[in-house]
């Protein structure tokens, strides 16, 4: 940008009053702001106390513990080969550290990979900040952060293990260093564009369906660049090759043999729409019910934004991301959370615009002398969002369908004690953690549910008709020493289980309403009366 011969800045023409007033160094260090993120999101991770989504321990900590301890249960998409060890294998190194320095404890084994998790978290929430400071200013990025850090959603599912919260983080760090997403007038570092393409290679790696999110940034970086050959020839095609190199390399050693895990990932997903197996969505779900709950109380001022800012990369990139996501029949909300803080950074450019432009004229000029007070609409705002996302987060994570977390960690402690032989979960499938809370190498069953033609599934048998599925098969079974399921089939086989000299040994508070078919009320834990 020209400047003045005083040396200060020429007006940007096409600058909003918010931003102009913002357009100064941010007061605050990284250092400062990761500190505060990450001393914010390890209370958060403490704080999550309930069950979400299968894939948070199924598919990340069950295969990290199985790496790094030799037991530990694959599902069936790691015999199909349509997941990459990429992911698992962080966690893997982190458990055989904690093995090594003999922290291996029930507490550490059920709270340190969230904890390990709230750092990278953490640095997603600094990026976030770093992001909305070089696009809209400072005031824009304390807001968004505020925000980022304020969102029900972001507080219940950043710190959890998914590979779509490390995909959230990588997308945050580098939507940061893409020149094609700053304004024409930013000062875009050296170097800066092959950081990006190295973060989005690690993004897809760890999550193809990523690659969603980056072809629209990588189009928008052909479309703008001068060096479009430079671009693709020394930068895009070399770093990934490499990246997927090294991810073919892993996976490799890990399978035993040569698989190319985005091939099988999109052939099962989107070629034969295998993930709708697990349930279908009408094509307009993100748009009318799953993004608008996870923006919430924050949804009009997100809209609010995108018409102020009339920032159409950044608008665009949500727009894609979505549209293209509902293509799926598929559909969770953790899929859309990559584009849930980019939302929310329109949200802090909504509120930092709030000014209470009602007051008389003489009543402007003395508050004008009043230094950093807050408008009323802007208290009200704060206050509005606070009062709606704090019990909503509060309940979702301490509350909502916590049984299962509480059962498994209990049996966990029993076991370290020795008080536990065998654990039989009559319950859907993949409704508790696994070994990778149990710790304990003990002989364990749940009922499979693997995708077949034709042929209804154990899980979706037991659920249809739980007495006759069991009465067969105790037919084939070797004894437990304790069985595990929900007060909502409890109901069908407590004269079995009496029968066969089970009683009653805990139960846990599970959720207040119905959770798939039934009110799944509590999970109950029953032992054999010799154990």
């Amino acid at each position: 940008m020209r400047q003045r011969k005083n040396g200060s800045s020429l007006k940007h023409p096409n600058l909003s009053e918010v931003e102009e007033k913002s357009q100064k160094k941010s007061p605050y260090s990284s250092k400062d702001v990761f500190t505060i993120c990450l001393g914010f999101r390890m209370l958060n991770a403490l704080l999550i106390q309930t069950y979400f989504n299968p894939d948070e321990h199924w598919q990340a900590l069950e295969v990290a513990h199985r790496i790094a301890f030799g037991y530990g249960h694959l599902t069936w998409e790691w015999e199909e080969g349509i997941r990459s060890y990429l992911h698992p294998m962080m966690f893997a190194l982190f458990y055989k550290l904690v093995a090594l320095l003999g922290l291996d404890t029930p507490w550490v084994m059920i709270n340190a990979p969230r904890l390990l998790q709230s750092i990278f978290s953490a640095a997603g929430d600094l990026y976030l900040y770093k992001l909305s400071l070089v696009l809209f200013g400072d005031t824009v990025a304390k807001w968004a952060l505020f925000s980022q850090l304020a969102n029900w959603f972001m507080f219940f599912c950043f710190n959890r293990t998914f590979s779509n919260s490390l995909e959230t983080v990588l997308t945050l760090v580098g939507l940061y260093y893409w020149p094609s997403m700053r304004r024409s007038w930013n000062k875009v570092p050296s170097g800066s564009r092959k950081w990006g393409v190295i973060l989005a290679a690690l993004a897809c790696a760890i999550r193809p369906t990523s690659a969603i999110t980056w072809v629209y940034v990588g189009l928008l970086e052909l479309y703008l660049t001068h060096e479009r050959l430079r671009f693709i020839f020394l930068e895009l095609i070399p770093i990934g090759s490499v990246a997927l190199g090294i991810m073919c390399l892993l996976d490799r050693l890990m399978y035993g043999s040569w698989v190319l895990v985005p091939l099988n990932f999109l052939e099962f997903n989107f070629l034969s729409s295998g993930g709708d197996y697990y349930g279908t969505h009408p094509w307009h779900w993100y748009f009318t019910q799953g993004f608008t709950v996870m923006l919430f109380s924050f949804l009009p001022f997100c809209v609010d934004g995108i018409i102020k800012s009339k920032y159409w990369k950044l608008s665009g990139l949500i727009l894609w991301d979505l549209g293209l996501y509902s293509i799926l029949g598929h559909k969770e909300f953790r899929f859309v959370l990559p584009v849930l803080p980019i939302s929310l950074i329109f949200a802090g450019y909504s509120l930092a615009s709030l000014e209470d432009r009602s007051s008389p004229s003489v009543e402007r000029k003395i508050s004008s002398c009043i230094c950093n007070k807050w408008s009323s609409r802007k208290h009200l705002a704060i206050f509005f969002l606070l009062a709606s996302n704090i019990p909503m987060a509060l309940y979702m994570s301490l509350v909502h369908q916590r049984g299962t977390e509480d059962a498994m960690n209990y049996l966990s402690k029993e076991a370290a004690n020795d008080k536990v032989k065998s654990i039989l979960f009559l319950m859907p499938c993949h409704a508790t953690p696994y070994y990778s809370t149990l710790h304990y190498n003990l002989p364990m069953r749940f009922l499979d549910c693997t995708p077949s033609k034709g042929i209804p599934a154990e899980s979706d048998r037991f659920m249809a008709d739980p007495v006759s599925f069991t009465v067969d098969f105790a037919k084939h079974w070797s004894s437990p020493s304790h069985i595990v399921l929900f007060d909502s089939e409890e109901k069908h086989l407590k004269d079995f289980l009496v029968l066969h000299s089970f009683r009653e040994v805990r139960r846990f508070f599970h959720a207040h309403f119905k959770v798939d078919r039934d009110l799944q009320a509590s999970v109950v834990v029953y032992a054999m009366t010799d154990v």
